[in-house]
């Protein structure tokens, strides 16, 4: 038998292994040879088996992988035939719709920012609520000239509203606290609004909508609309979008809004002063303050749309106008290149800046000179001024224009040049007070 099992295994695989052939050979004699050649044959096809199952799958995965890149260089020349024979860009560019030329809307026309489709009802009732700086009643007045403009109508009562916006404020946390308190009167004001008078849409706009849009949007679920003081073109749309149930925010800061073009409609029952915003935002990152992330860069008005709107508000009997802005006398008109700033810009002396500073263009004391010239009964005034941005050219011309009230606001922020620094200010307590010397020798009579 030993025999037998030694010749089969010599005929299936060769050669056989040493221990296999020497147990055949002792096996001649007994049992007990026999049953280790028989444990010896049982290891070695226990190897030979594993060889086999092992070349097995190597030639099986050696001919599924040449199949698959068969399959992957089929298409790919495919694809790449067809990409060969599809259209070019030329041929879009030859097949491409011109551009649009757009012309100025009839006055029954919707403004060019809200398509016609998304005009409100005659009968939707604006509420408007402004918190905080001058600035902000100014935004109030451009963004109920827009919403006039699209068909909206304003109301003095909350109860009859229909849309309820809060131009709101955030240099003071105060201000911020205000507002969520308000947010709770309006809320109960909501819920409690019957059906039969239809949805009531409650919107945040302003600095608060800038920096806290996310949170305001997540904690007070009432409110429909988040606007940005850069967006209020966008409020048509943002307003049509929120009456659908759905909340909506555009709080995008923009590089070159000025709502020059667009003429504020006044809201207060003032009919003697009036705020003109020549410039918005702040390039001057002062380590402490929010406006120049809730209000953007700084960028200023033409001196053209200044002027036309003091000059309509002159003819409506305004008898005292207050040019705004965050630097308000850190403007730069840069559409033009002729002025007193065509050379290098004149800061206070002893003054800094941590930016590099723009060439050329007309600047605060241009735009005064022009705008003191359209009615000499009217009374001018600026605010906020940043101490930096008084040159001696400026103070000569306050104190030579009678119109030109004999005003100066400017911030100290602190009486320590450490503090100072810290604050990232550019000047020193040395430099102010020597600045309040200046105006005080310019302009006789002002107490600074």
């Amino acid at each position: 038998m030993c025999k037998w099992v030694a010749t089969t295994l010599a005929g299936c695989v060769a050669p056989l292994p040493t221990e296999l052939t020497l147990s055949c050979s002792l096996g001649q004699s007994g049992s007990i040879s026999c049953i280790s050649l028989t444990l010896d044959i049982m290891e070695g096809l226990k190897r030979l088996s594993f060889v086999y199952h092992t070349s097995l799958r190597m030639s099986r995965r050696y001919v599924s992988s040449g199949i698959t890149n068969a399959v992957k260089n089929t298409k790919r020349e495919e694809f790449t035939a067809r990409l060969a024979a599809g259209p070019h860009l030329k041929e879009f560019l030859a097949k491409s719709t011109p551009p649009i030329e757009l012309s100025l809307p009839d006055e029954e026309d919707p403004p060019p920012y809200v398509a016609a489709s998304s005009a409100p009802a005659l009968n939707n009732k604006v509420y408007l609520e402004t918190y905080g700086c001058q600035m902000n009643v100014n935004d109030t007045d451009i963004a109920w000239s827009i919403l006039q403009s699209s068909g909206y109508t304003r109301t003095s009562s909350v109860a009859e509203a229909d849309v309820i916006l809060l131009v709101t404020c955030s240099v003071r946390e105060k201000a911020e606290q205000a507002i969520w308190n308000r947010l709770q009167q309006l809320g109960a004001l909501k819920r409690k609004r019957s059906r039969s008078k239809g949805r009531l849409t409650i919107g945040i706009l302003g600095c608060m909508a800038e920096r806290l849009k996310d949170e305001i949007l997540q904690r007070e679920k009432l409110v429909d609309l988040v606007a940005g003081p850069d967006a209020y073109r966008d409020l048509p749309r943002l307003l049509t979008v929120a009456e659908t149930g759905h909340q909506v925010a555009n709080v995008l800061l923009s590089l070159d809004e000025t709502y020059a073009d667009i003429m504020p409609v006044q809201t207060s029952s003032n009919n003697v002063t009036a705020f003109v915003s020549i410039m918005r935002g702040c390039d001057n990152m002062c380590t402490y303050c929010i406006v120049p992330f809730t209000r953007g860069r700084e960028r200023s008005r033409p001196v053209f749309s200044v002027l036309e709107e003091v000059r309509s508000l002159s003819d409506q009997g305004i008898k005292e106008v207050t040019l705004l802005g965050q630097n308000v006398n850190s403007y730069l008109d840069s559409t033009t290149a002729q002025g007193s700033g065509a050379g290098t810009p004149r800061l206070s002396r002893g003054f800094s800046t941590i930016y590099r500073q723009k060439q050329g263009g007309l600047r605060f004391v241009d735009l005064l000179d022009q705008v003191s010239r359209i009615n000499p009964e009217m009374r001018i005034r600026f605010t906020s001024p940043h101490p930096k941005d008084f040159p001696d050219e400026v103070l000569q011309l306050i104190c030579d224009r009678p119109n030109i009230c004999k005003q100066i606001h400017i911030p100290a922020q602190s009486g320590s040049t450490r503090v100072l620094e810290t604050m990232r200010r550019g000047y020193s307590r040395e430099a102010y007070l020597e600045l309040v010397q200046n105006i005080r020798k310019c302009i006789p009579g002002d107490g600074g």
